[in-house]
């Protein structure tokens, strides 16, 4: 799991704890960006606790820098503009995104969480590049279906659709179940 320098640290904080609750062996790598960013906007969250692993993304040399390390995939949440168009253009200049290169390489599940707004024309298509090479593009977007209460819910549901694409049972959500006849 890469964690880089856009808003929504949340996100990963929340992807961790879950993935630890269900026994799932991870491993994160925190871009210097993202040290930043948790200083901001949360300083008490503590990342590297609910991971089982920690690469420094300065470490190109680490275990899964090499598809021979096999993986289920990797998720990189929140994904900075930056690191998509490095994903989007194969410059593995870190960790994050030479392990994001790996998946790509070795056609395994790679999951990108981008955050920003507005989206101008370049990031749009560096994302259209991400989804051409086979990546799952899951933006932190609300949706009200599930009646959320709380930013908690709404940070649950993408979470949970991160863990949809991963195919891991969860219930951070209410599933949309169809619109019931009415007589």
């Amino acid at each position: 799991m890469g964690v880089t320098g856009a808003s929504g640290i949340v996100l990963a904080r929340r992807l961790l704890e879950v993935l630890k609750e269900k026994g799932v062996e991870t491993h994160l790598i925190v871009s210097s960006g993202a040290r930043d960013i948790i200083q901001y906007e949360s300083p008490d969250i503590d990342l590297a606790s609910l991971a089982s692993v920690i690469h420094s993304n300065d470490n190109l040399a680490a275990s899964i820098s090499s598809g021979s390390f096999e993986t289920d995939g990797m998720v990189i949440i929140p994904a900075s503009m930056k690191t998509v168009g490095q994903v989007a253009h194969g410059i593995a200049d870190n960790l994050i995104v030479r392990a994001a290169d790996v998946c790509l390489k070795e056609e395994r599940k790679l999951i990108v969480v981008p955050r920003e707004a507005p989206l101008n024309l370049i990031h749009l298509r560096n994302l259209t590049t991400l989804k051409e090479a086979g990546v799952t593009i899951i933006p932190p977007v609300l949706a009200f279906y599930p009646k959320p209460q709380s930013i908690d819910d709404m940070v649950d549901f993408v979470v949970g659709k991160v863990l949809d694409s991963l195919n891991i049972e969860h219930n951070l959500y209410r599933k949309w179940s169809g619109k019931k006849d009415q007589d």
